[in-house]
């Protein structure tokens, strides 16, 4: 658990106001193009006073989950219990019921209440993300979406907010998923369920930042493969411009530029039908003279023709029962 840990949010990864401010979407994509793609992005604005001084709600939503470009990006955002109606009044609903228009212009109505409201986001890296899931022991979308979740909450509360509820739009069963963050979080209330974010202003707000800063991280990608067209569509497994795109960008050897998640399917394919195969050459068994095998210490296995001469007992020879290795 704790190489995961390290692995969807890294200290050296993570960005303070003190260091960085962002104070309206306009911040957002000279931000991103000084992003080092193979690794997590993580911004916490400054924890607001009155989130220290009084009980508040924090909400937790994602973006990008779906696409085989680009980064998945994880947004909270929490504001004092007293503040609610300030939330309905910026207009806080589901980012995906919103233009990108009006989405830009919530998020820079979010950041100028700077002193009621404060959020934070985890940009995930497509290599982050595919190398998850191709690890030894595979760690799954979902797995990532829920650490990436927690630590957030948990670095918010770490900075000093004084959270009392989190509510969080679902992946998976909201039971299971409400169970472990009851389990993490016991002071505090918990409400996992579907369809949160249009249900929920304050996750309605964490899914406008969320958003926000995956369609800037988009547009301030920088590719350091080389000249490579943008052009790619949606970013959506399903859209042909953008399998168009992956066919024509992927080399034979080195595969895909970092922006793509090389572990989707759609991707998959396409390695297998354009880029070279590898086979590995089996190592030696290389070792000091003299040296003998650990299995060599132990006797061999009777061969399976072997047939033992014990008398079994009446009582199985009479239920026909036998002896069995597997079940």
């Amino acid at each position: 658990m704790s190489n995961v840990k390290e692995m969807i949010l890294d200290e050296n990864c993570i960005n303070h106001s003190k260091d960085i401010k962002i104070t309206c979407r306009d911040d957002l994509t000279p931000y991103f193009k000084a992003w080092d793609h193979s690794n997590n992005k993580v911004h916490l604005s400054k924890v607001p006073q009155i989130c220290k001084d009084e009980p508040c709600q924090l909400g937790i939503d994602e973006a990008g989950r779906g696409p085989v470009l680009g980064p998945m990006v994880y947004g909270i955002s929490y504001a004092p219990l007293s503040e609610k109606q300030l939330l309905v009044d910026l207009g806080c609903a589901d980012s995906k019921s919103l233009t990108e228009e009006k989405r830009d212009t919530i998020f820079d109505k979010i950041c100028e209440q700077y002193k009621t409201i404060g959020w934070a986001v985890d940009v995930i890296s497509p290599n982050v993300i595919s190398n998850s899931m191709y690890r030894r022991v595979k760690t799954s979308l979902n797995e990532v979406s829920m650490n990436s979740a927690i630590e957030l909450a948990k670095l918010v509360i770490e900075a000093g907010a004084r959270i009392t509820e989190i509510y969080v739009d679902t992946i998976g069963k909201p039971e299971k998923y409400q169970a472990k963050l009851e389990q993490i979080f016991p002071d505090i209330k918990i409400t996992v369920a579907k369809k949160a974010d249009s249900t929920y202003p304050i996750v309605s707000a964490a899914s406008i930042c969320a958003k926000v800063s995956r369609d800037h991280a988009i547009r301030a990608w920088q590719f350091l493969e080389g000249s490579i067209t943008t052009e790619y569509g949606s970013g959506y497994p399903n859209d042909p411009e953008t399998k168009k795109w992956l066919s024509e960008n992927v080399d034979p050897v080195f595969g895909f530029p970092h922006i793509v998640r090389f572990s989707w399917s759609t991707a998959e394919k396409i390695l297998e039908s354009d880029a070279l195969s590898v086979e590995w050459e089996e190592m030696e068994d290389v070792r000091n003279p003299g040296e003998q095998k650990i299995s060599s210490f132990f006797a061999k296995s009777p061969d399976k023709s072997f047939k033992s001469q014990k008398k079994r007992h009446q009582f199985f020879t009479e239920r026909c029962l036998f002896n069995t290795s597997t079940l």
